[in-house]
């Protein structure tokens, strides 16, 4: 029985052939149209901040200010280090011999070395001493937390001239250190302490020790106590001891408050001066110099302008690479 529907006009099969697509006078065969709901969504339309320049005239003030103090300042000692100057005269231009001075000359490549020496006493030992301090000092629930940390941070709140005369007296031939020693008789280890070339640079790093303690432990007690409690708790069921748990819980959620107190030590041990100069001078012989102490002994002493400036610049550029280095690392391992 014949169907009642026959094939139209449009369609493309007629008489069981297949029916050529139409073509345009051209030649090109026309498209089918596609269905709207195949298309991928449009990207939506970027919109503008409503707020303009707003937020770029905020930062302007604090901008100006930190240009002047800062990046002005560092570009005229860029400036300077090219340059061979006494400070008075005519200045001729020597280009990158006073950073080739610094490489070559053993002072200085010495006075670098004394700082990465200083960087073990101010960051590394600290934040081992901190670490422990912070641990106990939180999960002990020990009286009086309060003034603790007051007596712990108290170094960082004394002027560091003042802590350097100090210091001073403790270690002089009759000071309270060599007095300690005698009484308890050990009088075979008494010494002049900041006049030993092989004990100076370690006694003037212990003073960085005592000073930089209470500002990482303050730090790392305020990442500790952000802890949960449920955490210690779990690991206590585990069967997890005082050691595993300070391996594996405190150390790992405090790795913030590490990167910042390894950051601001670093920088405290390699822009030191005033502890060396008033507790030191550089001596005995060269065995305490760094390189923010040649900055001013060159400028100030020796009247080489230009090579002071060229040290201060390697030294800013080098606490830059520690300090980038170190939060690189923190980072990665968050």
């Amino acid at each position: 029985m014949p169907s009642s529907s026959r094939p139209t006009s449009d369609d493309p099969v007629r008489g069981g052939e297949l029916r050529p697509a139409p073509v345009t006078p051209a030649g090109a065969v026309l498209a089918r149209p596609v269905d709207d709901d195949a298309r991928p969504p449009a990207p939506p339309p970027r919109r503008r901040s409503k707020y303009g320049l707003a937020p770029y005239a905020f930062l302007l003030p604090a901008f100006v200010v930190y240009a002047v103090f800062l990046l002005y300042p560092l570009g005229r000692a860029v400036q300077i280090s090219l340059y061979e100057w006494d400070g008075l005269s005519l200045a001729t231009f020597v280009g990158l011999q006073n950073y080739v001075d610094v490489v070559t000359d053993a002072q200085l490549r010495a006075s670098f070395g004394h700082a990465l020496v200083l960087i073990f006493f101010f960051a590394v030992l600290p934040l081992g001493i901190g670490l422990v301090l912070a641990a106990l000092l939180t999960r002990a629930r020990v009286r009086g937390l309060g003034f603790f940390r007051t007596v712990v941070f108290l170094p960082q709140v004394i002027a560091m001239v003042v802590v350097a005369v100090a210091w001073r007296q403790i270690y002089a031939p009759d000071g309270q250190l060599n007095a300690l020693l005698r009484a308890v008789g050990l009088d075979s280890l008494t010494r002049t302490w900041l006049g030993d070339y092989t004990l100076t640079l370690p006694a003037v790093g212990l003073i960085g020790t005592w000073v930089s303690t209470g500002l990482v432990t303050v730090l790392l007690m305020a990442g500790m106590s952000r802890i949960p409690g449920e955490l210690y708790e779990a690991a206590t069921l585990d069967g997890a001891g005082p050691v595993r748990t300070f391996v594996s819980i405190t150390v790992p959620s405090v790795r913030a408050e590490i990167v910042v107190s390894l950051t601001l030590t670093i920088i405290a041990a390699l822009k030191t001066f005033d502890l060396v100069y008033v507790t030191t001078s550089g001596g005995p012989g060269r065995t305490t110099t760094v390189p923010s102490f040649e900055v001013y002994r060159r400028a100030f002493q020796l009247g080489e302008v230009g090579s002071a400036a060229a040290v201060a610049v390697v030294l800013t550029i080098l606490i830059f690479l520690i300090n980038l280095a170190v939060n690189r690392i923190g980072e990665r391992e968050r």
